[in-house]
């Protein structure tokens, strides 16, 4: 008896073994046509979508550069009419991003997004040829309206082709676009500053007409790149077109069964209640209000940076100046992706910005309290990666945890929209008064920066919170409802 129950337990021992790192071939074979399809789907979309961000970041930045060449001078425009030019950008920027967003389905997004780019980049060129302070404040209330649906529809765009868990990285390719164009718009700017005057215009004028030109362009690169969905994407074959939709709707084990249901969403139909939902929602709010504190650190870096370098005096030279801001943006260029990639793989967002928002705190407290010209330009190295790092894992947050196409549509333009009004208060913040210190304009952005760590710990909580209600039961009603209200759709906290 002895005998059969130890070769009982041998071979039991050798199928386990057996068992142990043998592969299902239809899942080995399955998750090679996901990395087959993801990598089509990152090579020929992710560079479409990270050049248009990075002509909206261009021009919406081009503006610093150059005011430090003459725009103020040669316009002849006091330093509140530039503020207040800045500040009508940022109106009417914020009043077109939820009306945009609800509109990208009914006209599909390949039409959509590169109609905006086209267009704000003609109005943008128009920048190049204004006179006085009337018609600077006119172009820039034109330029928001055209360029404020971009972030918010490439943000819905792509959570109808990625999953939960791989948004983060993919904005954060994206959105090193504008990291990028603080760097290649420094550049920019010197090489086109140098070749004034050419036919009548001055320096700062010709930054405007040639990347307004790029932007042209880019628009129309992206209309014949991006595909309208996965169903119809020309660069996917038949079989990996099926295949990426049962993937997205999370009907394959490789795909991750907390995705929102896509099959319902494209027979969503429009719903004032889903906007109800949208706008009276915990989260957004959580998220917006911190968003805009970041952004309010971010718009007034790219707007004040080459002011701010340039009254260190690390260069006596204006030009040099625009060589200068480009470093603060490159190291943070690598950073950002490698966060964005930790964030989905960890499958975390705001616990990730706990610990990336300090950095920039850190970078804030530091140049509004040293003299030290060599420490405070150090310290705008620490201020770009802590902010660009952030916001990756922000801007995907409110996507990840809205379910129904039109709620979602309403929480990541809303969140936008609130996050936007960081540019009333970022065009004021950094008068040249202060200088060269700018002691007010940080401690004001760290003000924010602390604010916004606070506002995502307790969205955080609150995530928790609602995850332990679901395994508690207190969703049951909302079972199979396809939307986030699901007991199975899990917060990523």
């Amino acid at each position: 008896m002895g005998t059969t129950n130890e070769m009982g337990t041998k071979q039991e021992i050798d199928e386990a073994e057996m068992k142990v790192g043998t592969v299902d071939p239809s899942y080995e074979e399955e998750a090679r046509m996901a990395r087959r399809v993801l990598f089509k789907m990152d090579t020929r979309i992710l560079p479409v979508l990270a050049l248009l961000f990075l002509c909206s970041f261009l021009d919406r930045t081009n503006v610093g550069n150059a005011k430090i060449i003459g725009l103020e001078t040669d316009l002849g425009i006091s330093n509140l009419q530039y503020n207040q030019g800045l500040a009508v950008f940022y109106a009417t920027y914020i009043a077109s991003e939820i009306p945009s967003n609800l509109v990208l389905k009914k006209v599909s997004p390949k039409i959509w997004l590169p109609l905006l780019t086209v267009v704000w980049g003609t109005v943008t060129m128009c920048l190049g040829f204004v006179r006085d302070f009337g018609s600077f404040f006119g172009v820039r209330a034109v330029l928001g309206f055209t360029e404020g649906g971009l972030l918010p529809g490439m943000v819905l765009y792509l959570s109808m082709l990625y999953t939960r868990q791989e948004m983060a990285l993919r904005i954060g390719i994206f959105y090193t676009a504008a990291s990028l164009s603080g760097a290649f718009g420094g550049l920019l700017a010197r090489g086109l500053s140098a070749i004034a005057p050419r036919g009548g215009l001055e320096g700062w004028r010709w930054i405007f007409i040639i990347e307004g030109l790029i932007t042209v362009a880019a628009g129309l690169i992206a209309y014949l790149l991006l595909p309208t969905s996965l169903a119809t994407a020309p660069f996917l074959n038949p079989e990996e077109r099926e295949f990426a939709i049962q993937r997205i709707q999370g009907v394959l084990p490789s795909s991750n069964s907390e995705r929102f249901n896509t099959a319902i969403e494209q027979e969503e139909r429009f719903k004032w209640s889903e906007v109800y939902r949208g706008v009276f929602n915990v989260q957004v709010w959580l998220t917006a209000t911190a968003y805009l504190a970041i952004l309010t650190g971010l718009y007034s870096f790219g707007l004040f940076l080459p002011t701010i370098v340039n009254d260190l005096h690390i260069t006596s030279d204006a030009n040099q100046t625009q060589l200068w801001s480009v470093i603060p943006y490159a190291v943070a260029t690598p950073i950002t992706i490698l966060i964005a990639f930790i964030s989905d793989r960890l499958k975390l967002r705001g616990v990730v910005m706990l610990v990336t928002l300090p950095i920039a705190i850190a970078g804030y407290a530091g140049i509004a309290n040293v003299a030290s010209a060599p420490a405070r330009f150090g310290m705008t190295c620490l201020m770009s990666i802590g902010m660009y790092c952030s916001v990756p894992c922000i801007l995907v947050w409110n996507s990840n945890n809205s379910a129904g196409h039109y709620k979602r549509a309403t929480t990541s333009a809303l969140q936008l929209a609130v996050a936007n009004c960081a540019g009333f208060i970022a065009t004021f913040i950094y008068p040249n008064t202060d200088g060269p210190l700018y002691h007010r304009g940080h401690t004001i952005v760290l003000s924010f920066m602390v604010f916004a760590w606070f506002a995502i710990l307790a969205n955080v909580l609150y995530c928790r919170k609602i995850n332990r209600d679901k395994r508690d039961g207190k969703y049951a009603q909302f079972e199979g409802s396809g939307d986030d209200r699901d007991p199975s759709f899990m917060m990523i906290l």
